[in-house]
């Protein structure tokens, strides 16, 4: 014999998990990744795409960071190691490494290797860091905010948009020679 069930028992008990998806919804995921030993923070809407790292063709006279191009989906990818673009050590390509298709939602056929992808972060778990570094002072204009969570880790925030408009990043020619 088939269980009975409440109808309005049922309907309220929907009703009260679809509120609470949607207050748990309202609270904005970013997406934490690791590069050149510090952490960063990047909205998911602007990560685009996560891969393991293709093999990558070698592009010549183009600076140290720039890592190579790389075929994604029938798509050429500019591929820059964010490790080294930062001034940091080049990013080994076994083990935890990703690609992060920043360029996707920008109109722009840009990816970054990074070291590891840390998963979703969610902002009401994040505290805005009260004090400022040295470092911040010099920080590039396509680094926002720093954070630190509930373990004090400290995270950086990383906007797609202005480190697409940088110079530097735009320029990955080495410079003519005479």
């Amino acid at each position: 014999m088939a269980k009975r069930i409440d109808l309005r028992a049922y309907q309220e008990a929907i009703a009260t998990r679809l509120a609470a998806a949607q207050a748990g919804a309202s609270v904005p995921a970013l997406l934490g990744f690791e590069s050149g030993g510090r952490r960063w923070l990047i909205d998911l809407p602007a990560a685009g795409e996560v891969l393991p790292p293709p093999p990558l063709a070698p592009v010549p006279l183009t600076q140290p960071w720039f890592a190579g191009m790389t075929n994604v989906h029938g798509e050429l990818q500019a591929v820059v190691d964010f490790s080294v673009f930062c001034g940091g050590a080049p990013t080994p390509r076994e083990g935890g490494a990703r690609l992060l298709r920043i360029g996707t939602r920008h109109g722009s056929n840009s990816a970054l290797l990074v070291a590891r992808v840390h998963g979703l972060k969610r902002t009401d778990s994040l505290f805005a860091a009260a004090t400022e570094d040295a470092d911040d002072a010099a920080a590039p204009p396509w680094q926002g905010e720093a954070f630190t969570d509930s373990q004090g880790t400290r995270w950086l925030r990383l906007e797609p948009d202005r480190l697409l408009a940088d110079p530097v990043f735009l320029d990955a020619s080495l410079p003519l020679t005479d």
